[in-house]
């Protein structure tokens, strides 16, 4: 068999494509998944149960880095080509290292807090803690003053600072709640690929000289941004809920 009639075979009458794999955190036990699927049932039960008050409830945390010089994304590089024309070409290039630490709190409304870390700085529990406290909380109270009588779902991952004792006594202390968080879960953040994707594609191939251009092209990009946006950015957490659910189950 040619290999042209193998491939005619595969493609066009079996149907079949390569697919590239998805990265995922961690291979999860048994043990985990058990732990994915509880914590999941329990905010569907409180999804179902509070609906929108649940969901207008909840401010989502995430962080990332924006370099002074982003690389272009791949889908950015696409040219259109015909058969006949040469390969592109693209030379091997790094990110700069002067960067900007970037922490969004965000709700169904939009931005509520927009954070970069001081130059020299790292990201700690005393650090997060002082963050919450003395940024997040008078924003919250800013421009969402009627939230506070219901109380605030702040939904963030397990990283270090987030579960150290003082940042879960300065949570208790503003009177905020933490849902429970699948560890190792890729779909608890959608703002990797719904916010900061295109926010990368967004500065790619730009170049800023300080940390405060880097702010002021997010600020300018972020504010750009319907309320839509960011409604689907939390839509999108919980309304694939009872679908993570079923699956955690099922892969038991």
């Amino acid at each position: 068999m040619s290999h042209g009639s193998a491939h005619h075979i595969v493609l066009d009458v079996l149907q079949f494509h390569k697919a590239s794999a998805r990265w995922v955190p961690c291979q999860l036990t048994a043990k985990l998944k058990e732990r994915h699927a509880d914590a999941w049932q329990e905010i569907f039960k409180r999804f179902e149960a509070e609906h929108d008050s649940f969901q207008g409830r909840t401010v989502m945390e995430d962080e990332t880095w924006v370099h002074y010089h982003q690389l272009e994304t791949k889908k950015a590089r696409k040219e259109w080509r015909h058969t006949s024309s040469p390969k592109p070409k693209k030379f091997r290039t790094r990110s700069s290292a002067g960067k900007v630490m970037l922490t969004l709190f965000l709700d169904e409304q939009g931005i509520i807090l927009e954070h970069c870390m001081p130059r020299g700085s790292i990201v700690t529990s005393a650090t997060y803690a002082d963050l919450l406290k003395n940024h997040l909380h008078p924003a919250n109270k800013s421009k969402r003053h009627g939230r506070l009588g219901t109380g605030v779902l702040l939904q963030h991952d397990y990283a270090r600072p987030h579960t150290a004792h003082s940042t879960f006594a300065t949570i208790q202390d503003l009177s905020f709640k933490c849902p429970p968080h699948s560890l190792y879960s890729p779909d608890l953040g959608p703002s990797d690929f719904h916010i900061f994707g295109p926010l990368e594609e967004t500065m790619g191939g730009k170049s800023f000289r300080s940390d405060e251009e880097v702010q002021q092209a997010v600020h300018e990009w972020l504010y750009s941004k319907p309320k839509e946006f960011f409604f689907l950015e939390v839509s999108m957490h919980f309304r694939s809920t009872g679908t993570l659910v079923w699956n955690a189950m099922e892969t038991q």
